[in-house]
Order: structure tokens, then C-alpha cells, then sequence
């Protein structure tokens, strides 16, 4: 039998040429598509402005929805997680994010994660696999009508960040096509300004990333100034050392346009990562490879007990910042949110517990 098309997934284009194959006009196309991404609507029988034959033969070959939430966890500080499951059977993780002025929605590129990198709860799953674009990009429309309503504009915006399960990066194709369904101006207009996507350092797609021209806001996840330490925390530095990455880093920074912002991520593991010899080399590292248009997140760890880190204490990341800063280095402090609830950065692990947070079905 074969696989239904996941209309979620399909560009306007892709759309036209599924209507054109039912004998149906290009209009018919963008009505679809402003019903499944503008409207958010679920189903094919919500659309009630097609006709209902073609409805019906959109039924009979394709899907709107390929992801079921089966749990919803709400945080002390309002951050919600959602886990997932595909018509297969595969966790999803996404995670909203609240804030005044803006809210923000954190996807998966993949269910699971290769990389196995020893700070990260995700990399205890290992990969199940790449996430299609329709699911991607589903994941955004699962979160917006649960916390907004179907099909209901949210009040200041969408910011999403690409550092759910998963390397982004080894699915760029992926990726990057659903970016661009989510940009469309009749859909969810969520324009790449308003993106930024993490990768632990595939070198290649970072040179590919250079020479897209509407692409999202890049991080890299770096953690270490030492090649030997880096070979330890993040096992991909084996494949593309430190000299690789900053050289790759080196070329996307000189592409930047205006506006863009560049970041590398440092996770603060406590008497590991966060001494001010690590500062400094960190500072140094930037240095030789005159990177100035790039700021340092500092990401305090969200421990767990089944990871041997502890979380550096808040005078040593003030501190670490403050050395970085005495170097010319922009560096900020992401304050945690969702740790309560296995949320936070490094902690998605597909948990599903009623003794471990408040669920709200």
C-alpha cells in the first residue's frame, strides 16, 4: 500500500502539482495551503471552502497530520513540553517558551540524536530517525494551536529555534525546506530573521549554510576550547576538529548581512569547562581565528542523574563572562527555563512520567 503524502509537508508548488494531477486549478493549491498553515486547520473536512469531491480524493491519498501528542507538560514558569509520536511509533519532542514580547518555540530536526555528545540526555536515545518536513514543520502548528487556538494569530510573533532532539544539520534538506514552507507569507510567516538553528559542528552544511541566501540565524555548539576536552564532551570533534569548525565558522562569519546574528554556545559544566583558563582559551580561540561579529551564550548544564555533571555555580559563570568580556567578547547568560519539567537545553529524553511533572491532558 502505498504511503499517504503528508500535505504539511508539501511547498505551495509541490501543492499545485497534486492539484493539477486531480484534474483541480493552481488556485486550488493556496486555498489548501493557507487552510493547513495559515488556518492551521487538521483535516481534510474542516476545509470547507474545497469542493467536497476533491476533498474527498485528498482523503483517500493524502494526510494532514502525522504527529499525535500524547503528553503535554506544564512548567512553574510556564514553559510547556510536548512529546510526540509519528504514525510509526518515533518520539517528538517541541517546547514553548513564553516571554514578554515575544514567545518561543523550540523543534526537532530528528527523533533522537547520533552525536553522543556526555553532557546531553538526548544522545542516551541514540537516532531513530530523520524527521520528514511535514513533521517538522508540524510540530510548529501543533504547538501555536494548542497555546493560541486553531487558526488564531498569535499577539506579537513566533521566534523558533532549531536545538530540540537532533542534529539539524544531518537533515538539512530537510531542514531547510521546511524553513522555507514556514516563511511563506500565506502560511505561518515565520520569517528566517525570526529562526536560529544549532548545529554541534557539521562542517560541510556550515560552508552550504554560507551560500543560502534566506537562511536562519546559525549557533554552534562549542563547549570547549581543547581539542582533547571537545574529543571527550563532543565526540563529532573526532570527525571535524576544532581548526575545521573555526575555519568553516570563519567563512559564515564573513557572509554575514546585516542584522544577522552568529553564536557559539558554551554548556558550563561544573570544575570541567568553567575555569578561567577555559575563559581565556575560549577568548584566544576567537582570537586566532578573528571571529568579532560572534557573542557566547553560556548555558548553564541541566543536570540529570543519569549524566556525571554537575551545573557550574552562578559566581563562576559570572566570572567566566566577566573574563570573556575583559577579552572584547560579547557574552551572555541563558537563564534555564522547563527544567522542572526535562525541558531545557540537553534534557530531552522523551520522558513520559506522571510522578515527574504536572501532565495536562
Amino acid at each position: 500500500m502505498t504511503e499517504k503524502i503528508h500535505i504539511a509537508g508539501l511547498s505551495r508548488a509541490e501543492l499545485e502539482e497534486l492539484a493539477a494531477g486531480f484534474g483541480e486549478p493552481k488556485y486550488r493549491a493556496t486555498q489548501v495551503f493557507k487552510a493547513v498553515h495559515e488556518r492551521r486547520l487538521r483535516s481534510f473536512d474542516e476545509i470547507t471552502d474545497l469542493p467536497k469531491k476533491f476533498r474527498a480524493r485528498l482523503e483517500e491519498s493524502a494526510i494532514i497530520s502525522r504527529l499525535n501528542v500524547e503528553s503535554k507538560y506544564v512548567s512553574t514558569d510556564g514553559t510547556r513540553r510536548y512529546l510526540m509520536k509519528t504514525t510509526d511509533g518515533n518520539p517528538v519532542e517541541t517546547v514553548f517558551i513564553p516571554s514578554e514580547g515575544r514567545d518561543t518555540i523550540c523543534f526537532s530536526s530528528q527523533s533522537g540524536c547520533p552525536l553522543k555528545c556526555d553532557f546531553c540526555l538526548t544522545a542516551k536515545l541514540g537516532l531513530l530517525r530523520n524527521l520528514t518536513v511535514g513533521e517538522i514543520v508540524e510540530q510548529i502548528i501543533i504547538v501555536l494551536n494548542d497555546v493560541y487556538g486553531v487558526g488564531v494569530e498569535t499577539p506579537h510573533g513566533t521566534n523558533l529555534v532549531g536545538m530540540g532532539a537532533g542534529e539539524p544539520f544531518l537533515n538539512f534538506e530537510n531542514l531547510i525546506s521546511a524553513l522555507r514552507i514556514m516563511a511563506d507569507e500565506d502560511g505561518l510567516f515565520i520569517v528566517p530573521n525570526r529562526v536560529t538553528v544549532s548545529t554541534a559542528g557539521i562542517v560541510p552544511r556550515i560552508y552550504d549554510l554560507a551560500n543560502i541566501e534566506d537562511r536562519p540565524h546559525m549557533a554552534i555548539s562549542l563547549s570547549s576550547a581543547s581539542d582533547e576536552l571537545r574529543d571527550r564532551l563532543m565526540p563529532i570533534n573526532k570527525r571535524w576538529n576544532l581548526g575545521e569548525l573555526m575555519s568553516a565558522a570563519k567563512e559564515f562569519e564573513a557572509s554575514l548581512r546585516r542584522g544577522e546574528r552568529f553564536t557559539f554556545e558554551y554548556v558550563m559544566l561544573g570544575g570541567v569547562n568553567d575555569s578561567d583558563r577555559d575563559a581565556n582559551d575560549l577568548a584566544g580561540l576567537l582570537e586566532r581565528y578573528q571571529l568579532r561579529r560572534v557573542k557566547v551564550n553560556l548555558i548553564p548544564h541541566n543536570g540529570a542523574e543519569q549524566l556525571d555533571y554537575s551545573t557550574s555555580s552562578e559566581e563562576r559563570v559570572a566570572r567566566f563572562k566577566a573574563v570573556l568580556e575583559s577579552r572584547g567578547v560579547s557574552a551572555y547568560v541563558r537563564s534555564p527555563r522547563g527544567r522542572d519539567i526535562y525541558a531545557a537545553c540537553g534534557q530531552l529524553a522523551a520522558k513520559d512520567s506522571p510522578s515527574l511533572v504536572q501532565i495536562v491532558a
